[in-house]
């Protein structure tokens, strides 16, 4: 049934795409301008859109409110003045025929309160969308996760395009910042933590295999990767600090996108004419799995995957403006054992029966209220919740009888109540407070036959804790010139009540229109994740848990920025970072190597201690032209060191200190035009040079001795796989008629079809250690209908 529905959708809008011929592509541009602190809105601001053979331009009413009709389709700039604000410039503004552009535009207060308008500089796209956010941060938009090369519009794929971000593996999306652990990032969505958004995620990861979020849902976002503003806690290595956009609250919209990842069907419009209020909603079913359906195989494994995702907009008059919004994810993956012992000595895992799932949602209510003070309070409540489970039985010799190895099932979940309020005191001054109170829910359960015959119990528990976070930061611009964030950050776990005081600040010097100087430190904090605390230990018959009291995980950040603008279109920026980290939980063994810094998913079974050091330090460039003349590139390169200190008391390289990282993005359209349409071509290429991870050797006489891997770890991490190098080739067509328009892509991932070194093995039937290789040439197409 319901691929007959789609079915029924893909063939109507397609017909829709054919038969519309109408020879003008226009469309309507409207919004909303606001301050950039206060969230009030701003009457009698002009806005033109530029560059056309004459100027079209709109007046915003009393509340704030713009309306531009017949604005020709294609890459437009569009220019707002508004008396005692700097004026912005908004290039490459993309009109497509298919959906109206809603915007909502910030400006920001000027200090001089220069009356004449004079255009001098364009919008500081680098600029992040937080304005208590200075160093380390930047905006990313939605055409971003669309256009670059191999981000399949996904935000921690497109990231690494950015300098210090370094992708993890290519199965997967985990990114490594400045030589941290992935399980370091922090994900945020209007304004609330939330569990990681990504399917075939394992559990205590922060990435996955493809991203839960719909790019049909985002607004342009912030992502920063050191010296965090005050309100974000819980995070050593970056944020993704995640924006919804509204639904069209006008008109009625669709998208339809088929793709070999998923088929999306998105809706938008508003509940009833005259009302402000919208519905955005999007879902996605696995292509794979429906392909598998229909007898088309796709490797040796049954996978399958879905989510949903909305964002409802619901204001209330005086009662202030209500918002409804959440995404859920289920995706699975099952092998079936094969019944023939012959090639189980080839490859024991086609002995096994493996069934994995991981299931995530989150859903929430948000409340703004604007006050005539110029300020707003803006609270939140979420629930949350996130279902990671793994079963595997071994075949028999009989082929009948199954025993099981290994299962492990994980349900965690978290009510969040979360409320900030943010003062404009005057054009210097901003004060932003809140706090964030969370329940955490947990039933963990783990149990591994290892190396004995028994399937034994390593962590079996369930219940609940608390945490606190109340963060206060003061913005003030001293001078035109300069601007100083200050602030500070707490953060408890009720567990075992570990906390962490917080100082963070911040300092931005424009001694001059093309140069600025940024300098900011914060102390930051983050829980582990939660099965660490319960994992069991054994001893004379009694059960512990020796983790239960591990404190907070903890690091100074110091960051030092120089940003030098060539022109309105490029800019050179470079950082110098310095980050200590402290507490960290390493085992109590003194001979032993292990730290969590090292961890990229699942419990470790080890008694830990925070005792563990390290430090991660290094040089970042970035060379980047906006889009402009329909041509952008982003080259970016890091020089950085990663070390940690184990209990042993010796300093290792960490498994992510590859030590350099190049990539170089860079993209072209050309617009072809007659009277009938208006199409547009795109060719996107992103190039990524990598130094290899860290691995320990494995130790071949030992193993061969055990009949089983074991590691060299008086070796620990002091061989490096070879360099990685990855090329990603996008290609797309666009086509805009008056009310559609169609884009088919085609990414091309990994194009010279590069076997890069993944890991090594053990292979105990021939007695040899071997590499496995990552992702060959992988064509990804896909096609996208507006309407």
């Amino acid at each position: 049934m319901f691929q007959k529905t789609l079915t029924k959708i893909f063939v109507s809008g397609l017909l829709c795409f054919i038969v519309t011929t109408c020879f003008s592509q226009t469309q309507t541009v409207r919004g909303t301008v606001v301050d950039n602190i206060s969230q009030s809105s701003i009457p009698g601001a002009i806005i033109k859109i530029t560059g056309l053979d004459s100027v079209i331009h709109a007046v915003t009413d009393e509340e704030g409110k713009f309306t531009l009709l017949q604005v020709p389709v294609g890459s437009r700039t569009i220019e707002i003045t508004a008396t005692d604000y700097k004026p912005v410039v908004m290039q490459n503004v993309t009109v497509n025929a298919g959906k109206e552009l809603v915007l909502t535009i910030q400006m920001e207060e000027d200090l001089k309160k220069i009356n004449e308008v004079v255009i001098t500089a364009k919008t500081d796209k680098n600029k992040p969308l937080n304005e208590l956010s200075t160093v380390s941060t930047r905006t990313f938009s939605v055409e971003e996760t669309q256009k670059f090369a191999a981000a399949v519009n996904d935000p921690a794929r497109m990231a690494t395009s950015f300098a210090g971000v370094v992708v993890a593996g290519d199965g997967n999306n985990h990114i490594s910042i400045r030589g941290n652990s992935p399980n370091g990032l922090l994900w945020r969505m209007e304004g609330v933590e939330i569990p990681n958004p990504n399917h075939f995620s394992n559990v205590g990861t922060a990435g996955g295999g493809i991203s839960i979020l719909s790019a049909q849902l985002l607004s342009n976002s912030d992502f920063s990767t050191g010296a965090f503003a005050a309100e974000y806690g819980n995070a050593l290595s970056g944020v993704f600090d995640l924006r919804l956009r509204k639904g069209n609250n006008e008109k009625r919209e669709y998208t339809f996108q088929l793709g070999v990842l998923g088929m999306d069907v998105a809706t938008e419009g508003p509940f009833k004419k005259g009302y402000e209020g919208s519905y955005l909603i999007n879902y996605r079913y696995s292509t794979l799995n429906v392909l598998g359906k229909i007898g088309v195989p796709i490797g040796d494994a049954n996978t399958n995957f879905q989510d949903l995702s909305f964002n409802v907009y619901l204001p209330a008059g005086k009662l202030g403006k209500f918002t409804l919004f959440g995404f859920g994810g289920l995706s699975y993956q099952t092998t079936t054992a094969e019944k023939d012992s012959l090639r189980w000595q080839e490859d024991d895992f086609l002995r096994l029966n493996t069934n994995f799932y991981s299931n995530t949602g989150a859903v929430g209510t948000t409340h703004t209220k604007l006050f005539r003070n110029k300020s707003y309070l803006k609270t939140a409540l979420v629930f949350s919740g996130t279902e990671n489970g793994y079963k595997q039985d071994r075949l028999g010799f009989d082929y009948s009888s199954l025993t099981r190895d290994y299962e492990q099932r994980f349900v965690q979940n978290k009510l969040t109540l979360s409320s900030t309020y943010t003062q404009k005191i005057n054009a210097k001054n901003n004060l932003r407070t809140g706090f964030i109170l969370n329940h955490l829910g947990y039933r963990l359960k783990q149990s591994d036959m290892g190396d004995t015959t028994v399937l034994l119990e390593q962590i079996n528990e369930k219940g609940g804790t608390e945490t606190v976070q109340v963060f206060f930061q003061w913005n003030a611009h001293i001078t035109e010139k300069l601007t100083t964030n200050v602030g500070l950050h707490y953060f408890q776990l009720f567990l075992n009540n570990s906390n962490s005081v917080e100082p963070r600040a911040s300092v931005r010097y424009d001694f001059h229109p093309k140069h600025h100087l940024t300098l900011g430190y914060g102390l930051h904090s983050q829980l582990q994740p939660i099965g660490v605390y319960f994992v069991e230990k054994k001893e004379n018959g009694e059960t512990t848990l020796p983790n239960r009291n591990l404190k907070l995980s903890k690091a100074h950040h110091l960051v030092f920025g120089y940003d030098f603008v060539l022109n309105e279109h490029e800019h050179i920026k470079t950082e110098i970072y310095y980050q200590h980290l402290f507490g960290i939980p390493i085992s109590k063994d003194p001979t032993s190597t292990y730290s969590i810094l090292n961890a990229t998913d699942g419990f470790p079974s080890e008694s830990l201690i925070n005792s563990g050091l390290g430090k991660n330090y290094g040089v970042e460039l970035t060379y980047e032209r906006f889009l402009f003349k329909n041509l952008y590139y982003l080259l970016s390169a890091s020089v950085y060191e990663s070390k940690y200190r184990a209990a042993d008391g010796a300093w290792y390289d960490t498994r992510f200190n590859t030590n350099f990282a190049t990539s170089l993005t860079i993209g072209k359209e050309w617009n072809l035009k007659n009277k009938a349409k208006s199409r547009t071509i795109g060719c996107n290429i992103k190039s990524i040079y990598v130094g290899g991870f860290r691995y320990t050797p494995i130790d071949l006489n030992a193993s061969i001795a055990a009949g089983d891997t074991k590691f060299a770890t008086s070796q620990t991490f002091t061989k490096r796989m070879p360099d990685y190098y990855r090329l990603d080739v996008r290609i797309s067509f666009k086509r805009n008629y008056k009310r559609v328009t169609g884009t088919v892509a085609l990414d091309i991932q990994n194009t010279t079809n590069r076997k890069n070194v993944g890991g090594q093995y053990f292979e105990a039937k021939t007695g040899e250690v071997k590499y496995w290789y990552q992702t060959p040439l992988i064509p990804i197409l896909s096609y996208r209908l507006e309407f």
